[in-house]
């Protein structure tokens, strides 16, 4: 995986029971159970652990893929091999194996460790047994392509690898990185799964961020990317990381050449991926055996309030709900609107958004928040947030708040909004309101102690509309920055 990739939003996993579900039911690994199952002492295969040829007819029939299926027998050595490298076989070896034959026969096999782990393992047992058949599809995935293996074998019969021209770090390191990016658009995308263009993923790859229209060596390198990842994505399909579309055979025929990224017209006739609820599981544990920081939601679940609310600053808001969520049942409501309101204390840079999200929580909790909230209706940085909270929930005896206060909560709102990177128009909303709502509301608010008042009265002067009254703002900033 890149090396500089930055924190990814969280992700929405499906629970490891549905998932260890999804796994079992993929064809590659339901195949190799079957075949795991059906294998036995008698069961001929060949120094590595391979079938033999002779075994592969019988292995395709017990998968029910006999008969006129001419591929069952492909079928059948692929799940074979899976079954032996994730232990649900074990290759028992003869003691003349080291005599064997032209057959290549080696032994027979016996039911590995891991074969019981189907039926009675965790969830999280089957998941491993999983992500171990992902290794070795990705492994064959990168594999050379050979058109005649003839061509890359040296006089003592053994593969030449410079005559391969492969590098597999490479390979894999790009397949890893294509992966990578088809996350980062999912999860981005709030892990609704959308079909994304095999083009775009090819191009995400190879195409510089500040390249305007492609060169046509750029475009052949863009063409050549995508059969490759074809081909790689149809392996990918059976183990259940990916629902694929491949590249419509005719498109290379009709073009003879690059051709366009994308046809707008027609775009599914270059491959459509997308990203199974499994395959975010797997590439997500990928990314985390690279070092790479993939949050899923229910990661702070069993964190304080402060690790929370800071946290939530990385989160759609989508996923800061439902992250929200997990956290809060594991306590009382009136425990969670205790340590939500302690943890939104402070004059840091990140006080304000974590106020915002303290605040969002606590509408989650609801009524039983309320002794909580007017504990604190007092304190300077949480009085206004308290009185909002209150009155929106149509409390009785709610204290007027002092204008400072009103002020004070003005300027966090909006410092909090800056933070969190809203939608512009959103924001110079919220500033227009705020200050129509309130009658010299500049000459009030360069005053308020807070260590964000300038900052917040630059960022109104650049977003309201009216130029009188950004001229205002600014001059309001210009005032506070003085008087510190």
């Amino acid at each position: 995986m890149p090396e500089d990739r930055p924190t990814l939003p969280p992700v929405r996993l499906h629970s490891d029971a549905e998932l260890a579900r999804d796994a079992l039911a993929t064809p590659l690994l339901a195949r190799a159970v079957r075949l795991a199952r059906w294998a036995g002492p008698r069961t001929r295969v060949g120094v590595g652990g391979e079938l033999v040829v002779e075994q592969l007819p019988d292995a395709a029939e017990a998968l029910g893929l006999g008969g006129a299926d001419d591929e069952g027998p492909a079928y059948a050595s692929e799940a074979w091999r899976v079954a032996v490298d994730t232990g649900l076989v074990d290759v028992e070896e003869s003691a003349d194996a080291a005599d064997a034959g032209e057959s290549g026969d080696a032994g027979g096999v016996v039911a590995g460790a891991n074969l019981g782990l189907v039926t009675g393992g965790s969830p999280q047992d089957v998941l491993g047994l999983w992500l171990d058949a992902l290794d070795v599809v990705f492994a064959d995935a990168i594999a050379p392509v050979l058109d005649d293996i003839a061509d890359v074998i040296d006089d003592d019969g053994e593969v030449d690898l410079e005559a391969l021209d492969w590098d597999p770090e490479a390979e894999a390191a790009f397949l890893d990185g294509v992966l990578g990016n088809l996350y980062l658009l999912t999860v981005t995308d709030g892990g609704a799964g959308e079909e994304i263009p095999l083009p775009v993923l090819a191009a995400s790859m190879i195409v510089p961020e500040d390249m305007g229209e492609p060169t046509d060596d750029v475009l052949e390198q863009v063409s050549e990317a995508m059969m490759r990842l074809d081909d790689q994505f149809r392996l990918l399909e059976p183990v259940g990381l990916v629902e694929y579309r491949p590249v419509d055979e005719a498109l290379m025929a009709e073009e003879g050449s690059a051709g366009p990224l994308v046809d707008e017209e027609d775009v599914t006739r270059y491959g459509m991926v997308r990203l199974t609820p499994l395959g975010l599981y797997g590439v997500r544990s990928r990314l985390l055996e690279a070092g790479v920081d993939a949050p899923a939601v229910g990661d702070l679940a069993d964190k304080g309030a402060d690790v929370l609310l800071d946290g939530l600053s990385r989160f759609p808001e989508i996923s800061a709900r439902a992250e929200t969520e997990q956290w809060l049942a594991r306590r009382t409501p009136a425990d969670a609107a205790r340590e939500l309101l302690a943890a939104a204390r402070g004059d840091d840079r990140g006080a304000p958004l974590r106020r915002l999200h303290c605040q969002q929580g606590l509408s989650l909790v609801g009524l039983p928040a309320e002794p909580a909230v007017r504990d604190v209706l007092d304190d300077p940085q949480l009085g206004g947030l308290a009185r909002v909270w209150l009155a929106e929930r149509g409390a009785a005896d709610v204290p007027p708040p002092p204008e400072s206060m009103i002020f004070w909560l003005a300027i966090d709102t909006i410092a909090a909004q800056l933070e969190a990177g809203g939608e512009a128009a959103d924001l110079q909303d919220l500033v227009e309101e705020l200050v129509g709502r309130h009658s010299g509301f500049f000459d009030a608010a360069w005053r308020v102690d807070h260590p964000s008042t300038a900052d917040v009265l630059e960022a109104m002067g650049r977003l309201h509309r009216d130029k009188t009254t950004a001229k205002e703002a600014r001059k309001a900033a210009f005032k506070s920055r003085s008087a510190r």
